[in-house]
């Protein structure tokens, strides 16, 4: 018999954004978050899925993800914490776009060692939202 594991308790939300804005998460991607509003952008998406990650939000992540692309759950290492998000370059993605690319840099700790993963991704309007399509993963 298969045994499910246990998810990894949500940490509490935080009152600074983990995004790197300097705003409060409630004001900041916990709007997005709760469905009161929608990523204007592509940069704007990435960093509420980053903050997503770190208050380990799987509906918004879930929500916020291609149906083309979506897995069906998001699996959070409960030895691994999302601490900075760090933006290196965007194209295309605003307002009157329908793709869009950010390229960022996420800061995090993994029992207690800190790491990086260094990521392109892909972004395009679905609905009339944007989702995020893909990812490659750079060195």
């Amino acid at each position: 018999m298969a045994r499910r594991r246990t998810p990894a308790p949500a940490p509490a939300a935080p009152a600074d954004c983990p995004c790197g804005r300097s705003a409060r998460y409630a004001e900041c991607c916990g709007r997005l978050h709760r469905g009161e509003a929608a990523a204007s952008s592509a940069e704007q998406l990435m960093r509420s899925r980053f903050s997503a990650f770190a208050v380990r939000d799987e509906p918004y992540l879930l929500r916020s993800w291609h149906p083309e692309t979506r897995p069906a759950s998001v699996d959070f290492d409960p030895s691994l914490r999302w601490e900075r998000l760090e933006i290196l370059g965007a194209t295309e993605g605003g307002p009157f776009h329908t793709e869009g690319s950010v390229e960022f840099r996420a800061h995090y700790l993994e029992g207690g060692r800190a790491g990086a993963l260094h990521e392109h991704s892909r972004f395009v309007r679905h609905g009339g939202e944007w989702v995020y399509l893909d990812g490659d993963v750079r060195a």
